[in-house]
């Protein structure tokens, strides 16, 4: 996720030219951090408001690539990602019905068989059974067997946080959130470094 200030923002790149260079310098890599850094904010919100996972587990999946202008090197770009990770798709336990607590889904009922887990994956979608799934690992993952036998048994799993990140409803809220704050945080950030730069000079 990335933004371009020669495309997006003319009336910034005009203020870049009218600044002394180190200042400019400072001043984009700053404001790039502070609008991606509210981006990963807005993105685990926007994720958090359709999917009905939980912030810890929507952070943990989201990464920043932040820019930098000091030591005499520069890279001036900024990124919000998610990557996706073989192997890394999600377990069902993370969208199981909050009421259900791990007692209750271990609890057996007169048949002698395992109470129903149930699953919300979209906020406003309704909840699945999950038939004759049961919890392990310690309460961290639901399994199912494959079988009629006890074994093997196979883990649960569904959709990741990269593709919720990917989802274009939410990807493009985000995207214009950005768009929209940047300018006045480079503005923020120009007056921060140019006020702090002449400072220097009259002491």
């Amino acid at each position: 996720m990335q933004i371009t200030i020669k495309h997006n923002f003319p009336q910034v790149q005009r203020q870049l030219d009218n600044l002394q260079k180190d200042i400019a310098r400072q001043a984009t890599a700053s404001a790039l951090n502070k609008t991606i850094a509210q981006a990963k904010t807005a993105m685990s919100r926007e994720i958090r408001a359709e999917f009905n996972i939980s912030a810890a587990k929507v952070n943990e999946s989201l990464s920043i690539t932040r820019a930098s202008a000091s030591g005499g090197e520069l890279r001036m770009e900024a990124s919000l990602q998610s990557p996706r990770k073989r192997g890394r798709s999600l377990n069902m336990i993370n969208f199981m019905e909050k009421s259900t607590t791990l007692a209750q889904a271990r609890k057996r009922g007169k048949a002698g068989t395992l109470n129903q887990l149930f699953v919300q994956i979209k906020k406003q979608g309704g909840k699945k059974a999950l038939g004759s799934a049961f919890i392990g690992n310690k309460g961290r993952t639901i399994f199912v067997r494959e079988g009629k036998s006890r074994l093997p048994i196979k883990a649960l799993q569904t959709i990741d946080v990269a593709s919720m990140f990917n989802t274009k409803r939410v990807n493009a809220k985000v995207v214009q959130m950005m768009v929209d704050k940047f300018p006045t945080i480079f503005d923020h950030e120009a007056k921060f470094f140019t006020d702090r730069f002449n400072a220097s000079k009259a002491v």
